[in-house]
């Protein structure tokens, strides 16, 4: 006889009840405060300084901040960086991929709920749209009013607050490769250029289209990071976890009930923790890919136990072994190593840093063999390329680094403006023929005058016939 999987009777007395994520459609997020919600502010307001106001800094004449394209340069305030030092780049790029995986070891994704541009140009959205269209039933109502005046233009102002935070923000990213104030008045008097102004619209429906409609798609479907940042907690990561030991059974209660008598936890299922949710999801049901690390909900439920008078944490910033009982284990071998592993490469950068040259040479030898000058000496003919990555002008002297046999012939010195770039041509001639090699290494060095430990060497190869 074949064994029957047992029937029973579903309680049909609570529908299912799915959270906007779920559910698939429009986010409605509720309005709130708290601390972590003063956090975020906060932390939004430096990144706003940051970004809006650096482009807008001047230093020594130009730009404090500027990516000159054009001409291959890198001005941040004193310093000026060439694609020479692209090394240096990458590694401030490896550096915060590093402090990325510590912070995440740490606390979870913080990064994406307090710091992040997509999360921060989202919430700047959402608060766009409570002042146009209300706050969270309000919008929703709207969604299901039929067309009419009044939704036409609450929609439109909505709109266009949009675009107007999404052309600033282009403007001010453009403004960090293109001089701002330059690009400003150009937009201004209708006088940019086909190329800018092909920028100025990608990044302004970019930004509309990110923060305004894809939201939290990016953040779950698109971001890499949401996709492997799970793989790197252990359990004395600090993510937003609900206590289900203090909060089950949950459910409603009069305020003044013994609701412990009558099998309650501290969770009365108000729902406030998914309404504040910017990616609509349910925190009670454990740690979620769609989790940001923002707060929200803990603002959210925090505010609930205070009107009831119970405590505070019920959702909270807790480790795995904190909710099991236990302690968190601050110092454990990953985060320690992570540490270590930023110490070093953020010594090692500020070494470099220090250590790099203020001069470039590059040494290119004529493509031909060689030749004979009047004086019966084999010559070869150099290009010598030097730049000047300094902000003062400076004065270069040129020589062979233990010439021997060899002879410089050409200019000894070199003015140079600060940033600027010089081809020198500069012919080298053999004056003794005792030496049978072809082939044989010259180096060429270029010294700062007004500071001899600021000097350059490069090899390069003298051909000469065999004897």
């Amino acid at each position: 006889m074949t064994d029957l999987i047992p029937a029973r009777n579903l309680d049909t007395a609570k529908p299912i009840r799915l959270t906007p994520a779920q559910a698939g459609g429009p986010i409605h997020t509720r309005s709130f405060s708290g601390r972590y919600r003063n956090l975020r502010l906060l932390g939004a307001g430096l990144l706003f300084l940051l970004f809006f106001g650096t482009a807008w800094i001047n230093w020594n004449g130009r730009q404090a901040v500027l990516w000159d394209l054009d001409n291959r340069q890198f001005h941040i305030f004193g310093a000026t960086f060439w694609p020479q030092d692209f090394i240096l780049l990458s590694a401030i790029l490896i550096i915060a991929a590093f402090g990325l995986f510590f912070i995440t070891v740490l606390a979870g994704r913080v990064w994406c709920g307090y710091a992040c541009p997509q999360s921060v140009w989202t919430w700047i959205f959402m608060r766009v749209e409570q002042i146009t269209e209300g706050d969270r039933g309000q919008r929703i109502k709207l969604d299901a009013a039929p067309w009419s005046l009044q939704k036409l233009a609450r929609r439109g102002a909505k709109h266009a607050l949009w675009l107007a935070v999404s052309l600033v923000t282009a403007l001010a990213f453009i403004g960090y490769f293109t001089p701002i104030r330059t690009l400003t008045l150009e937009l201004a008097t209708l006088q940019v250029g086909a190329t800018t102004a092909f920028w100025v619209l990608f990044f302004t429906a970019a930004t509309y289209i990110n923060a305004g409609w894809l939201r939290e798609k990016v953040c779950r479907d698109m971001c890499p990071y949401s996709r492997f940042q799970s793989v790197m907690f252990d359990s004395d990561t600090l993510v937003i976890s609900y206590d289900a030991a203090r909060g089950e059974n949950r459910g409603p209660r009069r305020k003044d009930a013994d609701y412990k008598a009558e099998g309650l936890g501290d969770c009365i299922d108000c729902t406030m923790c998914v309404q504040v949710c910017p990616t609509g999801i349910d925190i009670r049901d454990g740690l979620q890919l769609e989790c940001i690390g923002c707060g929200a909900c803990i603002d959210a439920c925090d505010s609930v136990m205070d009107k009831l008078g119970y405590a505070r944490g019920l959702v909270r910033y807790s480790s795995e072994h904190e909710l099991a009982g236990g302690k968190t284990h601050w110092l454990r071998p990953r985060l320690v190593g992570y540490a270590a592993m930023l110490a070093v490469m953020i010594g090692a950068f500020v070494w470099a840093l220090n250590e790099r040259p203020l001069i470039s040479l590059d040494v290119t030898r004529d493509r031909g063999l060689f030749r004979e000058n009047a004086l019966g000496q084999i010559e070869n003919i150099y290009s010598l390329k030097i730049i000047n990555k300094t902000q003062q002008p400076r004065s270069y002297a040129i020589a062979l680094v233990e010439p021997g046999d060899f002879e410089l012939h050409g200019p000894r010195t070199l003015n140079l403006a600060p940033g600027e770039i010089r081809d020198l041509p500069l012919n080298v001639a053999l004056t003794s023929s005792e030496n049978a090699a072809s082939t044989r290494t010259l180096e060429f060095e270029v010294r700062d005058q007004a500071n001899p430990d600021s000097r350059v060497s490069t090899q390069s190869t003298f051909l000469a016939p065999l004897r």
